[in-house]
């Protein structure tokens, strides 16, 4: 206990002390000096751990040679020295970010740690040269209390204290006293709907946007912390609305997995998949800055080989390629290509003439789809026993073997297995089927009806390495993929790899066909599902989870967690969105602005549309010109893109496209359709009347692009704005 504090706000008892920090607040807190002293040894210590992996690893490097058994030894070591030293490696990013100080009375079962004593909670665990704890890693038992303790339930605290640094250097001390500290201090402790830390909170959220998802780690909320520890089994839905984090959640969740359940997980593999590329380069850098490495990122278009995937489809197309029934009908076009002959072959050799009989044929066929789960481990089978009927056909009979040898590169031979058993690749099976009208009505004839046929025939190119799939094609390769299985001798190349955890980003918008990949990539049944039903704006767009849970593992019952506390929007942006957020998903409450205070949304009215161009513009200059202008983001409808992008070049703004080069810019140009889990200082949102017609879920992508702003808006039309929005605007 350091005396009484020099100011306290409500309920919380909360100190806010600090010298140059980023509110200009004084008095220094008393402990200042002190805390910065102990974070510069832990900087010490940590250079100190860094120096010995490094010693470690050149003895490594040294020691060549050797038995098998050693090398491989060696090959363990340098492994597990380079992940040390990856996650020693903490960049610009400070080290430890609070403290906890156990009551005196605390009893062992209510905080992971020992009565009385001080935990000091980082980013990564940090010893001294005798081993003992530095700092503490933010995903240990003994720090849950630093994000979870309430005034109800302190979990055995007396004190929570939040740095705000820049770097090394701390600057600012805040505190948050419990139970009997507060009462000494004549607070009334902490309140259960109190926002740990708000300083530091306020600080990381009102900090200008880089283009990339920053973690959150140091001002992790109660609620958040609940779902990043939840059990590893089964399958977590969360559900959060706009700036509520559940991105930024569910990645230090993986963080958190890989920590707590290192094995198995470090082996069976974490995946993460994200909506588009743009969103992955987006989250690139959470996992990493939190000492993970190793997770997989991945769109779904990653899942499935090497195929070239470009575009989506819309409509009929899109829906029909997410069916369920889709899967019956690349059964069909599978099955369609296991066939008996048509007429007998026969074939010289030497003198006699070998035959092999359509009556063989449809045998071996019948077998090899009794015998074999996946096609392509079907056709050594089929070529053995085509050899043997062609040896056997003769008296005396032939060695097989011999006949194999001879006859396996005859053109009448191949033809014969290409037609009977042929070796495929998801992209052949689909490639063919698409591109012919009576594989189309064979396979599909019991499912669709002509016309929808009609929306899947496209003509064939010449080679299928020409063929550009779309991303609506995908689940369907790799339903395609699980049936035929690996090529004779590619092995392990072509097998569908699982993992042992998978978190999945806008699940919302996910078609059967796509969650039914997902599912066949789970070891386990474990994932971790995200998303907002709100902003559910795709072909298959769903209305609850309920719709995801069915094509998910059902192994365990599926639990749901709610965000409801909105970090990013502030209120009166929210307020701008309510109506549209009404109307889009009515069952659902906008998140709880955490921020009350904000500039209101800026109206730009046009009297013709051919002047919008020039009107965003002005606004985008004008977001430049603003004191705390950050990152910018121009958002409109799909029609709107590339008149905006010349109206930008006349200006000479500089700016980047969202699907090229990220939002790295000061400026960027996005496409509503690709907008969605992103996160921008200002926004100039382009004709809203467009974005509701053009979109299959027109106000819900609306939704999306009135909340993706952490501090002003502008909203740019000629177009009469949609009732809904305008009355949020008044």
């Amino acid at each position: 206990m350091f005396g009484r504090p020099s100011r306290s706000f409500g309920r919380s008892g909360v100190v806010v002390s600090a010298g140059a920090n980023p509110w200009g607040r004084r008095p220094i807190h008393p402990d200042h000096e002190a805390e910065q002293a102990y974070l510069d040894r832990a900087y010490a210590c940590l250079e100190a751990n860094r120096t010995r992996a490094a010693d470690l690893q050149k003895m490594v490097e040294v020691g060549r040679g050797g038995t098998e058994q050693a090398r491989f030894e060696r090959d363990v070591i340098w492994d597990t020295v380079l992940q040390r030293l990856q996650k020693l490696d903490l960049g610009d990013q400070s080290l430890a970010f609070g403290r906890i100080d156990l009551a005196a009375e605390a009893p062992l079962n209510d905080a992971a740690g020992e009565p009385g004593e001080t935990y000091y909670i980082g980013r990564i665990a940090v010893s001294d040269e005798e081993n003992e704890p530095v700092v503490v890693d933010w995903r240990a038992p003994v720090a849950e209390p630093f994000y979870r303790a309430t005034g109800r339930e302190p979990m055995g605290l007396s004190r929570r204290r939040h740095f705000i640094s820049r770097g090394r250097t701390l600057l600012g001390v805040e505190d948050e006293y419990f139970g009997d500290a507060a009462l000494e201090l004549g607070l009334d402790g902490m309140a259960d709907d109190e926002l740990s830390g708000r300083g530091a909170l306020v600080a990381a959220i009102e900090a200008p946007r880089t283009g990339l998802l920053g973690d959150i780690v140091a001002t992790i909320q109660a609620e958040q912390d609940e779902i990043i520890r939840a059990d590893l089994p089964g399958v977590l839905v969360v559900q959060g609305g706009p700036g509520t984090g559940k991105t930024v959640v569910a990645l230090h969740r993986a963080a958190y997995l890989l920590y707590t359940h290192r094995f198995p997980l470090e082996g069976q593999g974490v995946l993460v998949v994200g909506p588009n590329r743009l969103f992955l380069g987006y989250i690139e850098q959470v996992l990493p800055s939190l000492g993970e490495a190793g997770v997989e990122l991945a769109v779904l278009a990653d899942l499935v080989g090497d195929v070239r995937v470009q575009g989506r489809d819309t409509g009929v197309p899109a829906r029909m390629k997410g069916d369920l029934r889709m899967v019956e009908v690349i059964i069909k076009a599978l099955r369609d290509r296991q066939r008996p002959l048509r007429r007998d072959l026969e074939i010289g050799l030497g003198i006699r003439t070998l035959r092999f009989t359509v009556e063989q044929s449809q045998r071996i066929t019948k077998a090899a789809r009794q015998r074999f789960r996946t096609h392509n481990a079907g056709r050594k089978f089929v070529e053995a026993e085509m050899f043997e009927a062609l040896a056997d056909s003769v008296n005396p009979a032939l060695d097989p073997e011999n006949v194999r040898d001879q006859l396996r590169y005859e053109t009448p031979v191949r033809a014969a297995l290409e037609w009977m058993w042929p070796v495929l690749t998801p992209a052949q099976l689909l490639h063919d089927l698409f591109g012919s009208t009576a594989l189309l009505r064979s396979a599909a004839g019991r499912w669709f009806d002509e016309a929808e046929h009609a929306t899947l025939h496209r003509e064939r190119n010449e080679h299928v390495d020409d063929v550009v799939f779309t991303v609506n094609d995908v689940p369907l390769l790799d339903e395609a993929r699980a049936l035929l299985g690996p090529r004779p001798g590619k092995g392990r190349a072509d097998e569908v790899r699982t993992f042992g955890h998978i978190v999945v980003d806008e699940a919302q918008d996910l078609s059967p066909m796509e969650l039914r990949s997902l599912t066949r990539r789970s070891l386990n049944g474990s994932m971790t599902v995200v998303g907002d039903i709100a902003q559910s704006t795709g072909a298959w767009a769903h209305d609850s989870w309920d719709e995801v849970l069915d094509h998910l593992p059902g192994r365990r019952p599926a639990r749901t967690s709610v965000l409801s506390v909105g970090y990013r929007i502030p209120q009166p942006l929210m307020d701008a969105a309510a109506g549209v957020l009404a109307e889009a998903a009515p069952q659902l409450e906008p998140p709880k602005a955490v921020r009350k205070v904000g500039e209101a949304p800026v109206v730009v009215p046009v009297d013709r549309p051919e002047h919008v161009a020039a009107s965003v513009v002005g606004e985008v200059r004008r977001q430049l010109d603003h004191p705390e202008r950050g990152t910018i983001a121009v958002i409109t409808p799909a029609s709107l893109v590339e008149p905006t992008a010349a109206a930008l070049e006349a200006a000479g703004i500089e700016f980047g496209r969202a699907t090229r080069q990220g939002l790295r810019q000061d400026v960027t140009l996005v496409p509503i359709g690709v907008v969605k889990g992103l996160e921008l200082d200002a926004s100039v949102l382009v004709e809203p009347a467009e974005v509701v017609a053009e979109e299959p879920q027109g106000m819900r992508s609306l939704y999306v692009g009135l909340t993706r702003s952490t501090k002003r808006l502008s909203i740019v039309h000629a177009e009469p704005l949609p009732a809904a929005l305008a009355a949020g605007l008044r």
